[in-house]
């Protein structure tokens, strides 16, 4: 079932009409919003946009959730105002954009997330050194371990026995960029890392396999695997609570961004200014605490709606 969601939300084409559009988007002329990019961000994407739409029937909102790598050729190509990533653009995928359009895109943060390492919930391991991820999921290990881990064995255990089965995302998601950038000190992942295209289904082939090991985003977890914590240098266990992910204590913890094409004295469309005002707002932000990721502070909500030149989220 949960390899079948994911697929679903894979390329996701979200329709929300209802008649009589809002007066405040209909009088622009606007009724349709446009993204494309992350499919970490799929399900919060959804849910805003089934927000927006109780809001502003009539409103259409349309996602292709494809990878956070879609993101930024599709804003270049003009195909999409708007680009859900779970990583920042790199230094090319910006500069193509500020090549054709002569200004960068505005980047806002909308949430808070982390990477876990996932068990199967019955497996004793229950924490893992930055070194030792490195030595299971890498073959260049550049985080020093001395040598490769393949076997449960290799870490101390009675059971499982026999070879790791390892899983993770594929090239073009943020989750593998973050994974293989922190975990794997910049790194190349072993070639039996069998990859999948989101994070449901990872989870589900450890949840299936008791000498599986894999990663995933945060908010996919559920009661067939174990979220492991990472030891950091000094044999302190981190662990990827909420508290510890919005004060950047978890070392696995990431920025989820939204960017959107606009000249930096451009005004925001009326559908993509609806859309960023909720998702910049106490409600916008219970949404992404129920779907598993965490909030922002009030303050960093309050600074990127001035920036945007949004009203005060009181007003």
């Amino acid at each position: 079932m949960a390899a079948m969601r994911r697929g679903w939300l894979i390329g996701l084409m979200l329709l929300l009409v209802a008649p009589g559009a809002a007066p405040a988007l209909a009088d622009h002329g606007v009724g349709t919003l446009d993204t494309v990019g992350s499919d970490t961000m799929a399900g919060l994407m959804l849910r805003w946009g089934e927000r927006l739409g109780r809001e502003h029937p009539g409103l259409r909102v349309q996602l292709q959730a494809s990878g956070s790598a879609s993101a930024p050729p599709a804003l270049t190509a003009g195909t999409t105002l708007v680009g859900p990533m779970s990583r920042p653009m790199t230094e090319a995928e910006r500069a193509a954009f500020v090549a054709r359009y002569g200004y960068p895109p505005r980047d806002i943060v909308v949430a808070r997330d982390a990477l876990v390492v996932v068990a199967h919930r019955h497996n004793p391991l229950s924490a893992l050194s930055r070194a030792e991820l490195d030595a299971i999921f890498s073959e260049s290990r550049r985080c020093g371990a001395p040598r490769g881990i393949r076997r449960w064995q290799a870490l101390a255990l009675a059971r499982p026995s026999g070879r790791i089965a390892l899983h993770g995302r594929n090239a073009v998601s943020g989750t593998h960029g973050l994974f293989r950038r922190e975990a794997l000190c910049g790194g190349s992942f072993r070639p039996e890392v069998n990859e999948h295209p989101g994070s449901a289904a990872v989870v589900a082939a450890v949840a299936d396999d008791p000498r599986a090991l894999g990663y995933a985003g945060l908010n996919h977890l559920t009661p067939g695997v174990k979220a492991l914590a990472l030891r950091d240098a000094e044999g302190r266990l981190r662990r990827p609570e909420p508290a510890a992910v919005r004060r950047g204590a978890y070392p696995l913890a990431r920025d989820l961004h939204l960017y959107v094409n606009r000249p930096p004295d451009g005004d925001l469309p009326a559908a993509e200014r609806a859309f960023l005002s909720l998702v910049l707002s106490a409600e916008g932000q219970a949404i992404v605490e129920e779907l598993g990721f965490v909030s922002l502070p009030a303050e960093a909500l309050a600074a990127q709606r001035r920036r945007l030149g949004l009203p005060s989220a009181g007003d």
